[in-house]
């Protein structure tokens, strides 16, 4: 699935100290906003839409790999 970027402001005292204790964890920051991100998803956006876009992802997957192996061959 093709990924895209989001920007927010916040602020960098606290961002810098988030940084700091996720990396106390073993976490790191981005991989917590995406599993934050992933949780509003599944509750906001209702089953058959979801249902939709992963099958669209995953023929979009397949026909990606098999146009890199014609490429290839």
């Amino acid at each position: 699935m093709k990924k895209t970027t989001i920007n927010i402001s916040y602020d960098e005292e606290k961002l810098s100290a988030l940084k700091m204790y996720l990396g106390q964890k073993g976490s790191g920051l981005d991989d917590e906003l995406v599993k934050m991100l992933d949780t509003l998803y599944g509750k906001t956006v209702p089953a058959s839409v979801r249902e939709f876009i992963s099958m669209k992802s995953e023929s979009y997957t397949v026909t990606s790999k098999m146009n890199k192996s014609e490429k290839t061959t």
